[in-house]
């Protein structure tokens, strides 16, 4: 057990996970899958700098985590012909 947990203070996650969709019009959504934070933008950099501002301000008055893991998710449907 770490110190301050010993102590009773709540310590930062270490990593917060995204969930990123692209939309058929070429733009990213991410949804985080341990809070309620989502983010959209129309490129990846655009996206990046979107989740890094949405996650600051969801963690304004606490500790913000470590790191924030984009996790792309590509549906594919492939056919027998």
């Amino acid at each position: 057990m770490s110190v301050a947990a010993k102590r009773g203070m709540i310590e930062p996650m270490n990593e917060i996970v995204f969930q990123v969709t692209q939309e058929v019009d070429g733009g990213f959504v991410a949804e985080c899958l341990s809070e309620n934070i989502i983010a959209q933008a129309d490129t990846w950099e655009e996206l990046r700098r979107n989740v890094k501002e949405a996650t600051d301000a969801f963690f304004f008055d606490q500790a913000k985590p470590a790191a924030i893991r984009l996790h792309l998710v590509r549906d594919e449907v492939l056919t027998g012909q």
